[in-house]
């Protein structure tokens, strides 16, 4: 299982999201829109829209924050949860 979550760094709900994946215990790789435009434009091509956060749950696409929804997409990529 692979994550990536695109953020930017004055993003609250980006910095929750990563607080929370950490506290579960999930790995997963940081990209940095503001500071990457061609990752910032790969984020949009993805999901059409430029908010973040965006969560890539192998291939799996979870726009902004949602707890449960990002609990289920774990599990059901076989994170035990």
């Amino acid at each position: 299982m692979k994550v990536t979550v695109y953020s930017t760094p004055t993003c609250s709900f980006c910095n929750a999201a990563k607080e929370f994946l950490t506290l579960l215990g999930v790995p997963f790789n940081e990209i940095n829109v503001a500071a990457d435009l061609t990752a910032a434009q790969e984020m949009i091509n993805k999901t059409g829209q430029r908010g973040v956060p965006v969560i890539d749950v192998s291939g799996t696409i979870i726009v902004g924050f949602n707890r449960q929804a990002l609990l289920g997409t774990l599990r059901a990529n076989g994170f035990p949860i």
